[in-house]
């Protein structure tokens, strides 16, 4: 019986791997053409995720790469006030510890035997037990697994549900090899995620593990054309840095020092949800994983439920191993259930950034009287 899994992302890796674990073989299709393809992005913090590891033999592993001073955390606002230092010291637990995306990813694929993952297959349709790709090819599945995140495709084949904007717009830059490049700005960002709170906007910088700190500014409460309509010009990246340092009036300046060091490479997300609670009726043959499944606001929870997900079907397929429907409709009932609530307090956390005294407001929730 096979098991294909669209998308070779942490909670479809995760899958392929507990499988793995129990004598169960996958093959995990990826749209990617090789795993060096593109960058995988910047830092996670994996804190739940860990079960996911454990299930997966790989915890001990993960905590030699991940980075334990990643849980520092310093909160300011615009003026330059600081509300929280939070420094991690070296023998604290790992309980939320940062790691790079791309070696997270790393460690899973190295885990998986050879030729587990099939490169360069972009999902293109699937019915009658046959999955087709857009270069011509097929393969033939008793279980698909859709884990190809926040834009699915798979996602319709049990669902009509589609992700709706949240009104948060982020501009992405980054300063590379920041130690060297601008030590002061590196002293001032610290070892973890440096975080400075305005009233419907916020600028957020994090170390990552190869020496570049990743900036990411969100316009909370913006609509989806916000991008055509900012002025920013994405096509020349440093009068792109220009207007974004024009759209933060007031701030201090050594915030805005930090978007007038980074480099070229200027970056935008819309951020989009699907519906919390979101559920469909279980289908013998097929299910979702991951953002595919539960799309959330990006507080910190995405990555941690994707593993989870991988974990929790990798189980139930264990446990069900000639009975796929019934190792769907378990893991559906638990996966439900579980990211809903992850998905409400995600949106609760996303309303109070957006909100007027979100500084404060975090500082409460940080350090509550």
């Amino acid at each position: 019986m096979t098991i294909a899994i669209i998308g070779a992302g942490p909670g479809g890796l995760a899958l392929a791997r507990v499988l793995h674990v129990h004598g169960i073989e996958s093959v995990v299709y990826e749209r990617e053409t090789s795993r060096d393809a593109r960058g995988q992005g910047g830092m996670l913090d994996i804190h739940s995720g860990q079960r996911a590891l454990r299930e997966a033999g790989l915890l001990d592993e993960f905590f030699a790469i991940a980075r334990g001073e990643g849980q520092d955390m310093r909160l300011l606002e615009p003026d330059g006030t600081l509300l929280i230092q939070e420094d991690t010291p070296d023998d604290a637990p790992l309980l939320r510890p940062e790691v790079d995306r791309a070696d997270l990813r790393d460690l899973l694929l190295n885990s998986l035997p050879a030729g587990t993952v099939r490169w360069g297959r972009a999902f293109e349709s699937a019915d009658n037990g046959v999955v087709r790709f857009a270069d011509g090819s097929s393969a033939e599945y008793d279980l698909l697994v859709g884990a190809d995140g926040a834009q699915s495709r798979v996602r319709a084949l049990v669902t009509d549900a589609r992700p709706a904007h949240t009104g948060q717009n982020v501009v992405e830059v980054g300063i590379p090899d920041i130690d060297r490049t601008h030590p002061d700005l590196a002293a001032m960002v610290g070892r973890g995620t440096y975080w400075v709170m305005g009233d419907g906007i916020s600028l957020a910088a994090q170390r990552n593990g190869d020496g570049r700190v990743r900036i990411g500014v969100s316009f909370y409460n913006t609509g989806e054309d916000w991008f055509a309509t900012s002025g920013i010009p994405f096509d020349d990246p440093a009068a792109a840095r220009a207007r974004l340092i024009e759209l933060l009036p007031g701030w201090d300046a050594r915030f805005t020092a930090l978007i007038a060091a980074s480099d070229d490479a200027v970056s935008r997300r819309s951020m989009t949800t699907l519906p919390i609670g979101l559920t469909w009726p279980s289908k013998p043959d097929v299910t979702l994983l991951g953002d595919a499944a539960h799309l959330m606001p990006a507080v910190g929870e995405g990555a941690n439920q994707a593993l989870i997900d991988g974990a929790v079907l990798g189980l139930a397929v264990a446990a069900h191993p000639d009975d796929y429907a019934a190792a769907v409709k378990e893991y559906e009932g638990e996966m439900f259930d579980r990211t809903s609530e992850a998905a409400r307090m995600s949106a609760d956390m996303q309303e109070m950034l957006r909100s007027p005294g979100a500084a404060r407001k975090l500082l409460e929730f940080f350090q509550p009287s």
